[in-house]
């Protein structure tokens, strides 16, 4: 798999930071492309790193491009745009999450990437974590399932910038900002992961100047219920608790990054569960997305396309429920 990088923003600098030890799992830095104020340190990045090929334009980037796959780390407003750009130009595409701001642009796009036979893919990190799995295969013992909580409250270092009138990207309606789309969207793969589609969807939400800062989202399952609570103005232990009948999971830490889980039968504690493969989050992901690019593994493609179907189809009915803008 060879990949052109879009930005030089946290998120392409973050895997950036664990991005040689992928080298022996086939994964080549070949590209990186940006705006020209981001091109010193697209540069500082392409020098650490050996990516030899830089651009300033992106659609001169994928015209020229000796990689096959795009990786999409830019704001939230312009994932559908670049991953259309790449997918028409014949690549393979990594999107960030969310996917799309809205699940119309979502469903073109997974209709284009199957038609054209091209890998479309969410870079979500629960669904490929090691712990994450084997989670899916002890929720069974806990009988059936009664009650789901999950709290990802993270006061943002942009917060305080917000409320003297400083709107940044992640608190912007209009770039897709919001704590249901940067902190929630983790809560809801997690839960659709593991349970699929609810019944209904109710979005109770704090909004200021038109985003959602925090929020409570309540997911009817018919015979059980899910709480998931996110927040970028306010600070709480993050945490995650599946109770059944007949025992409790407890996932300690956020969503994303799945550090450990207990699982408990009634008060007492049978299992402590740490089988991290590798310490960044995003490791195993871009294993199994160098596998899938490699192989031109379509039947895994879609599997989870049809699993952020289910997602944006969650984070839709959210927005239209709290009665967000997002553009």
């Amino acid at each position: 798999m060879k990949l052109l990088l879009t930005g030089a923003g946290f998120i392409i600098q973050d895997f950036l930071s664990f991005a040689d030890d992928l080298k022996d799992k086939g994964v080549e830095l070949t590209a990186i492309t940006g705006v020209v104020v981001e091109k010193e340190k697209m540069q500082e990045l392409a020098d650490a790193h050996g990516i030899k090929e830089l651009y300033t334009d992106y659609d001169q980037a994928l015209a020229k491009t000796s990689a096959d796959t795009v990786y999409i780390g830019v704001p939230n407003f312009l994932h559908y745009s670049f991953a259309k750009k790449a997918l028409a130009a014949g690549k393979n595409v990594i999107c960030e999450k969310p996917f799309t701001v809205k699940y119309a642009e979502f469903k073109e796009l997974k209709e284009l990437a199957l038609k054209k036979g091209l890998v479309l893919v969410e870079a979500i990190t629960n669904q490929y974590l090691t712990n994450y799995k084997e989670l899916k295969d002890e929720v069974k013992s806990l009988g059936p399932v009664k009650i789901v909580s999950m709290n990802y409250s993270q006061y943002s270092h942009r917060y305080d910038a917000f409320k003297k009138g400083k709107i940044l990207p992640v608190f912007d309606p209009k770039k897709g900002g919001g704590a249901l789309m940067d902190l929630n969207i983790y809560n809801i793969h997690f839960l659709v992961g593991l349970f699929g589609m609810p019944k209904t969807v109710k979005y109770m939400a704090n909004i200021t100047r038109g985003v959602d800062t925090s929020g409570i989202l309540v997911l009817d399952y018919g015979k059980f219920k899910a709480v998931s609570i996110a927040a970028k103005d306010t600070q709480a232990p993050i945490t995650s608790t599946i109770e059944g009948e007949d025992g409790s999971i407890i996932v300690n830490g956020p969503a994303n990054v799945m550090d450990s889980w207990d699982l408990y039968h009634i008060t007492d504690l049978v299992k402590h569960v740490d089988d991290k493969v590798y310490p960044h989050r995003m490791y195993e992901e871009f294993v199994d997305f160098a596998q899938i690019v490699d192989n031109h593994d379509m039947a895994k493609v879609e599997e989870m396309l049809n699993h952020s179907d289910e997602v944006m189809q969650v984070v839709q009915k959210a927005v239209d429920d709290a009665g967000l803008e997002l553009e």
